[in-house]
């Protein structure tokens, strides 16, 4: 029989929303749980064994995975010092955050598809820990509950991939606009998944409808439309800086993404800028 944990049981008083640090052991979950609350974890050291009706699944530091209430798991330590941090929160909580945020529909609490997974990278980590700490300091009440949930959701939504997009694809997509990764081309994006170049791409058509090489180019016309009215660079710097030294073609993708020459874009919009018409 599944055992199932009640928010009631968790949550004192007039708490929203409750933080547990667990050191898991490598002993096998003897049954999974249920649960009447969402629940939000994240592996803080070493790895996981995340145990759901029809799979395992290895997670590992910096994976952070978003439950609703009726999603059956179990958790299990790999090796020594896995250390994971787990949040109750009341539904109420979630469900008032819905209503007032529609761009979360279809998003982690609010997928059909659960639970849903993500990942937070060393830096990224950092924050969420401090949001816990400031978290775990304050009353647990409805303003703490959104103080620390708000910033998250809206950072990993900001991108809004489709539904059922890889996690690992997210992930990467996400990375790859840092200008240390776009300037790599389509490679920096490849080798960040860990995946055959040929896998990548089937799985980027699939869900984003576009190929490495598409996204990045994508990404790098509009960090050119920026540096063009924000900075006085010559447009050849802007182009190596996007990792395209080849004028020819770097002069082909701008005007595909923006209509005009990239000179004619500056003359245009960094002139608005400085002296609005």
């Amino acid at each position: 029989m599944t055992q199932v944990l009640r928010h009631r049981d968790i949550l004192q008083d007039s708490a929203q929303i409750h933080l547990t640090r667990a050191t898991l052991t490598t002993a096998r979950p003897r049954k999974l749980h249920d649960h009447d609350f969402f629940e939000l974890f994240w592996v803080q050291n070493g790895k996981v064994r995340h145990h759901l009706p029809d799979k395992v699944e290895t997670l590992t530091e910096g994976d952070i995975v978003f439950l609703c209430p009726g999603q059956i798991h179990g958790l299990q330590g790999r090796g020594e010092h896995a250390l994971v941090v787990s949040l109750c929160v009341h539904p109420t909580t979630i469900k008032s955050l819905a209503k007032r945020h529609p761009g979360l529909s279809g998003h982690l609490f609010w997928s059909d598809d659960g639970p849903v997974q993500s990942h937070r990278d060393i830096r990224q980590l950092a924050a969420l820990n401090h949001a816990a700490v400031l978290l775990e300091r304050s009353t647990c009440d409805t303003l703490a509950a959104e103080a620390f949930l708000l910033p998250l959701c809206a950072d990993l939504t900001a991108d809004n991939y489709p539904t059922g997009t890889p996690p690992w694809l997210a992930t990467a997509c996400t990375a790859a606009k840092d200008p240390a990764i776009f300037r790599e081309g389509s490679a920096g994006l490849v080798a960040l998944t860990g995946k055959a170049h040929p896998h990548v791409s089937r799985t980027m058509r699939k869900h984003l409808g576009e190929t490495p090489s598409d996204y990045i180019n994508r990404i790098r016309m509009t960090h050119a439309a920026r540096a063009l009215t924000t900075d006085a660079d010559p447009v050849s710097q802007i182009a190596a800086d996007c990792g395209i030294p080849n004028m020819s073609h770097f002069h082909k993708l701008f005007r595909a993404a923006h209509g005009v020459t990239p000179l004619q874009y500056r003359q245009k919009y960094q002139r608005h800028i400085v002296q609005p018409s």
